[in-house]
């Protein structure tokens, strides 16, 4: 069993950040706006030799605008509810105030150790204030300062020390899931929803406010015994409508989460018609060359109107440049077809993975050429193409030697891809064609 770590006190103490200093990442969005956290964020770490899972969470005693308020301490809750060790975190700087009593009575309760790490400590200087603890009853807190990076070898020794012994077959190292899966679209199309259906579980905080998800939010399912991770993401809005740091903040993430996934699931609303933003995310996922199913969501409201091949087509006419991408009809509300989506997306992850021998790739290639000839060099003269290899995969990556490759053109690489495409089994997922000269392309292989 791996411990959990987590990360509570009142807004603005610098959780969020205390909480990417700990893991060397900025995966939590820092902003001084408080109650932007909601949702448990959950890294996997390791911290000098042991795994644990650091969770962040949201401001205690936050009053959310947008009513979210319980469902924020819920998510609170359940991450109290599964701490090896609590990191208590306060603002040196601004001393002791009631919210941070109050957070004490919380944690108080769990019986979990508490560790009280006052942070912003960004200099010496500020270290006297630490006394103004000393009321909280849980001795002398932790200096660190995650801005100034001060104290953090302390800190992570302060966690080891209160950490049960590891139990026999415990990880030893932070091990990737088999497979992980960006869920990405516009607001309220039902990523989330989609989310806690494979965790079984109110993993992620839904609403029908838009913009709910801010942070993406990684949960780690299993299926068919079979570890995963989805990568929640916030809903996409159209650049023009961004009207804060948050906004851009999620953008941020939900792009570099299709760069981290193994399979990205683009969520289409099935009651609204394809946007501007869905277009965008398309572009994304063509330039980072990632597996995609197109997931239709909602479609229990919708499909007595239109047929699935009316949407099927409607897609493809839409994404002229991604034909090979499957289509998924879900009810996520229902867990309707999710089970189904990710065998889909398991598929795809297989074919992406796939390595061609050499030989069959140049048969393909030579029936190729012969069908259609490569279009001649600037003086004329026909191009020849002498071989193909595989020299990569995620995504699938084929290197062709021609004689005279700037001579190849974009409409022929394409007739190339789409041969390999139907000859290979590659037929769902994006292929790379790369023209080399003769040498380059015998030094790649």
């Amino acid at each position: 069993m791996i411990p959990q770590v987590v990360i509570v006190g009142r807004p603005n103490v610098g959780k969020s950040s205390v909480f990417n200093w700990l893991i060397e990442k900025r995966i939590a969005i820092e902003d001084p706006t408080a109650g932007v956290t909601r949702d448990r964020l959950v890294q996997r770490v390791d911290l000098d030799g042991r795994v644990v899972d650091l969770v962040d969470t949201g401001g205690m005693g936050f009053d959310d605008p947008d009513g979210l308020t319980a469902q924020i301490d819920a998510q609170i809750e359940n991450g109290l509810g599964g701490a090896a060790v609590i990191l208590f975190v306060v603002d040196v700087r601004a001393g002791l105030v009631a919210a941070d009593e109050e957070v004490a009575r919380r944690v108080r309760r769990s019986g979990t150790p508490i560790l009280l790490v006052a942070n912003k400590a960004d200099a010496p200087g500020l270290d006297a204030g630490s006394a103004d603890f000393a009321p909280l009853g849980f001795g002398q807190p932790l200096l660190v300062s995650a801005r100034q990076h001060r104290n953090r070898g302390l800190l992570v020794d302060a966690i080891l020390a209160h950490l049960p012994e590891p139990a026999a077959g415990d990880p030893t190292t932070a091990d990737l899931p088999e497979m992980k899966l960006a869920m990405v679209g516009r607001r309220n199309v039902g990523k989330s929803t989609f989310v806690n259906a494979l965790a079984h579980e109110e993993r992620v905080i839904t609403s029908p406010i838009a913009g709910t998800t801010r942070d993406s939010i990684d949960v780690r399912f299993e299926v068919d015994g079979k570890g995963f991770l989805a990568i929640d993401t916030p809903g996409l809005r159209r650049a023009k409508s961004r009207t804060s740091d948050i906004d851009f903040y999620s953008t941020h993430r939900a792009q570099r989460s299709i760069r981290r996934a193994d399979v990205v699931l683009l969520f289409f609303d099935a009651s609204e018609p394809i946007g501007k933003v869905d277009k965008q995310l398309a572009e994304t996922i063509t330039e980072e060359a990632k597996p995609v199913v197109f997931v239709v969501n909602k479609w229990d409201l919708y499909a007595g109107d239109v047929q699935k091949r009316e949407w099927n087509q409607y897609l493809r006419d839409t994404f002229r440049t991604m034909p090979w991408a499957p289509v998924a009809f879900v009810t996520a509300t229902k867990s309707r077809n999710v089970k189904a989506t990710i065998d889909t997306a398991q598929r795809l992850y297989r074919q992406s993975h796939t390595r061609v021998p050499t030989p069959r790739l140049n048969d393909i290639l030579r029936e190729a050429v012969d069908a259609n000839r490569p279009p001649a060099d600037i003086r004329g003269r026909p191009v020849r193409l002498y071989f193909a290899t595989q020299v990569e995969v995620g995504p699938p990556t084929i290197v062709i030697s021609a004689s005279a490759p700037k001579s190849i053109s974009e409409p022929y690489k394409r007739y190339l891809m789409n041969v390999f495409h139907k000859r290979l089994p590659f037929s769902e997922v994006p292929l790379r064609i790369l023209v080399r000269g003769k040498k380059s392309a015998e030094h790649t292989s």
